[in-house]
C-alpha cells in the first residue's frame, strides 16, 4: 500500500511540475523520474507477496471499490429518473394561487435535495390528501467541504410566497446533524414555529430493479440491497420521531 501510494505520488507530482508550476515537462521528469523509479523497485519487489497473501486485503479493496462505484451509479441513474417526473417549485406555486386547495392550519416541512423542484412528499401530499398547509417550508440540508460551519452561516432563509419558504442548512462533514438545534437560529431569522406543532414531510422510496436500468442484474440488485441498509434520514438528521410523517413511493430503476 505505502509503496504503490509513493508511486501515485511520484506521478502526480509529475503534472503538478509540469500542469501547475509551468515546468518544462523535460525539467520536471528530470527531477520526478529518480524518485519514481526508486519507488517502483519496492513495489516491484513487494508484488512477490501477492502469491503469499497479498491477494486477500486487494480483493476486500476491489469488493468496496465495486460497492461504492455501484452506489454513485445507482444514486446517479436514480436522481435522473426522478427529475422526468419532477415539477419546477415556481410553477407549482403559481399553480397552487390559481386553484388554491383546502388550507389546514400548521407548518409543514418537506426534506429535499433539491430546492428548485417540489420534493416528492408534497406532491403525494397535494395529490392524497388533498390539503395544503399554512407555512410549506422547503428544507435542504447541504454538508460542506469544511469539518466544521460557524453558527452564523448555519441557516439560510427565503420566502418565496406567502405559504412557501426555503432553508438550507449547512454542516461540516465532521459535524453530526441536528435539524431541530439548527431550526432553533431559524427563529433569531425571523421564522416563528413550534417544533411540535410542525410536521416534517419524509420521502421514503421503494427501489425495483429494471431489465433497462443501465446497470447488470447484479448491480440493481446490489444497489437496492446498499438503500435498503442506509441509515434512516429521520434519525441522521435527529428529527423526532413523533413530528415525521413518511410517504412512500415505488421508482424502478
Amino acid at each position: 500500500a505505502v509503496s504503490t501510494t509513493m508511486v501515485v505520488d511520484g506521478i502526480m507530482g509529475f503534472v503538478v511540475i509540469w500542469k501547475l508550476w509551468n515546468w518544462k515537462a523535460a525539467t520536471a521528469a528530470a527531477v520526478i523520474v529518480p524518485l519514481i523509479v526508486v519507488d517502483m523497485t519496492f513495489f516491484t519487489a513487494n508484488l512477490l507477496k501477492l502469491f503469499e497473501g497479498a491477494w486477500v486485503p486487494l480483493l476486500f479493496g476491489l469488493l468496496m471499490a465495486g460497492m461504492v462505484w455501484t452506489w454513485r451509479r445507482g444514486a446517479a441513474i436514480l436522481i435522473l429518473k426522478t427529475r422526468r417526473i419532477e415539477v419546477p417549485l415556481n410553477d407549482l406555486i403559481k399553480s397552487l394561487e390559481k386553484r388554491p386547495p383546502h388550507i389546514v392550519k400548521g407548518t409543514a416541512v418537506f426534506l429535499t435535495s433539491d430546492p428548485s423542484f417540489v420534493p416528492t412528499a408534497l406532491l403525494h401530499n397535494l395529490k392524497h390528501n388533498k390539503v395544503l398547509h399554512e407555512h410549506n417550508v422547503i428544507l435542504t440540508i447541504e454538508t460542506a467541504q469544511t469539518p466544521r460551519v460557524d453558527v452564523a452561516d448555519r441557516v439560510r432563509m427565503e420566502k418565496i410566497s406567502d405559504k412557501f419558504s426555503t432553508v438550507r442548512l449547512r454542516f461540516g462533514f465532521m459535524e453530526s446533524p441536528n435539524v431541530p438545534k439548527a431550526l432553533v437560529i431559524a427563529r433569531k431569522l425571523g421564522w416563528q414555529f413550534d417544533i411540535m406543532a410542525t410536521s416534517f414531510f419524509v420521502s421514503r422510496r421503494s427501489l425495483k430493479p429494471s431489465p433497462h436500468s443501465g446497470m447488470p442484474q447484479w448491480q440493481d440488485h446490489l444497489f437496492i440491497g446498499l438503500s435498503k441498509s442506509a441509515n434512516d434520514a429521520t434519525d441522521y438528521f435527529q428529527i423526532p420521531t413523533g413530528r415525521v410523517v413518511e410517504v412512500g413511493t415505488q421508482v424502478i430503476i
